[in-house]
């Protein structure tokens, strides 16, 4: 079929647009001008600025500057794209101007045209809501997008990441209960070291996310400040007094979340530095579920030429040549999510780091990777707890089997018969291929009876005269 246009007109003159399109003027300059790569400005910055557009609307329409009519239509029109009606609607590439000027334009467009037909007006007529007199009333990009910038992060966050990360931490915590008593070899420097229980292995990594789960929190209640009602470079010209208020009231009431506005608009606009602060974290979990992707890796490597104290789910073929091969995928998958997430917030610190004076104009950048960075690290940490992590088992016999051989077991032997003699049993063990045990007896520097009452691996698994020892 051949594809018709309407002429769409701005500040610049006529353009031809696609006629079944609800996107303006400016969003098609945005796309001639613009179509560099792949990279879509993020969906959830629709549901944000539909969130703006629709609290703008309210407090607008309840001081009396926004007729009763057009106050209704742009309420509807929000709606809809809250419901996810109209994303093809939101074409834009992120490599724009660095304002978001052209996205903020295609949101005020798109419900402009949307209230147009409901009104049965022609599209691109821009009567009776206009994208510029009543869809961006009181407003600027300057204020609103780094709004709904904040809002976006907060509900990918609160939305997607933390219930996901909440449900690993828990999953984690599981497998360490049941693996509470089960003594296996310690590793530092990739070399034997003491014991510890597998459960006590694994509640390092629930607790160290537990603690990312905390940092994240914290981070979000700098993210909780809106600049609306700033609007060109703070002042809040063009906009009433209590705008500012009215809308943050609005959009805390619409998402159950608390906002609240913020008493400095220069500095939200200016430098985004909640935002970049939030990316850090994310960077730091990200850090985290790396360091444990390798160690679970590390510990299931194998299965006869490796530690092979951990046996993970099969959940595909390893090799198109080795046959039987089955490879650590999920842990390479997530430790590829964790590369990825903290270069995403190298590109972030660098764009927040390189705004000028009143604003930062490294915006779309900044929006694209952080909510890059949540999406991924949600999926990832739900996969990951749902195909391996549940799934995960422990290789009790081989991790018996090293637990017998250690010769860092010597170490309970050390503050009784000293440091130098406790190091030559192991050494002699070592070199000739004894048991510590007899290797100890062989040198006659312990007896057999105090050997076996001194290095049992269940009383070296706690502090001395600890209560949690047998």
């Amino acid at each position: 079929m051949t594809q018709t246009f309407r002429e769409e007109r701005d500040s610049l003159g006529a353009i031809q647009v696609p006629s079944e399109r609800l996107w303006g003027a400016q969003t098609q300059r945005s796309l001639r001008f613009f179509s560099i790569g792949e990279d879509r400005m993020p969906k959830e910055m629709i549901r944000a600025y539909a969130l703006v557009k629709k609290a703008a609307a309210i407090s607008n329409g309840r001081s009396g500057r926004l007729d009763p009519t057009n106050t209704e239509l742009i309420i509807k029109a929000c709606d809809e794209l809250l419901a996810g009606r109209h994303d093809q609607d939101f074409p834009l590439f992120v490599w724009m101007t660095g304002s978001g000027t052209q996205f903020n334009m295609n949101v005020n467009e798109v419900i402009s045209n949307r209230c147009c037909q409901v009104a049965g007006t022609a599209l691109g007529s821009k009567t009776p809501v206009h994208p510029n007199d009543h869809v961006n009333m009181c407003q600027s990009t300057n204020d609103s997008f780094p709004t709904a910038m904040h809002i976006a992060a907060v509900l990918g966050v609160q939305e997607q990441l933390l219930p996901n990360l909440h449900q690993l931490t828990t999953s984690l915590q599981t497998k360490a209960e049941q693996w509470a008593d089960l003594i296996k070899i310690g590793r530092t420097h990739l070399q034997d070291a003491t014991p510890l229980t597998l459960g006590q292995e694994i509640t390092a990594h629930a607790d160290i996310l537990q603690d990312n789960i905390s940092r994240l929190e914290s981070s979000l209640q700098g993210v909780m400040r809106l600049c609306i009602g700033g609007t060109a470079v703070g002042t809040g010209i063009n906009a009433d007094q209590g705008f500012a208020e009215a809308v943050t009231a609005e959009i805390k009431a619409m998402t159950g979340l608390p906002f609240c506005s913020a008493p400095n608009k220069f500095s939200l606009q200016g430098a985004h530095d909640d935002l970049a602060w939030l990316s850090a974290g994310l960077a730091n979990l990200a850090g985290s579920l790396l360091k444990m992707a390798n160690d679970i890796r590390l510990l299931a490597c194998g299965p006869r030429a490796g530690f092979n104290e951990l046996k993970l789910p099969s959940n595909e073929p390893g090799s198109s040549i080795m046959p039987g091969k089955v490879n650590p995928t999920q842990c390479e998958a997530l430790a590829m999510i964790a590369m990825q997430v903290i270069a995403n917030d190298h590109a972030v610190q660098m764009g927040n780091a390189g705004g000028h004076l009143q604003m930062n104009a490294s915006k779309p950048l900044m929006i694209f990777n952080i909510m890059k960075s949540v999406r991924i690290l949600a999926d990832g940490c739900n996969n990951f707890r749902q195909f391996l992590v549940e799934g995960m088992e422990a290789n009790r016999e081989q991790i018996n089997t090293y637990v017998e051989r250690s010769l860092m077991l010597v170490t309970a032997l050390s503050p009784v018969i000293g440091y130098e003699k406790a190091s030559a049993i192991a050494h002699h063990a070592h070199a000739h291929d004894l048991t510590l045990k007899q290797a100890a007896l062989d040198l006659n520097l312990v007896s057999e009876e105090d050997f076996d009452r001194i290095v049992d691996p269940r009383r070296m698994i706690h502090p001395q005269g600890s209560d949690q020892g047998p």
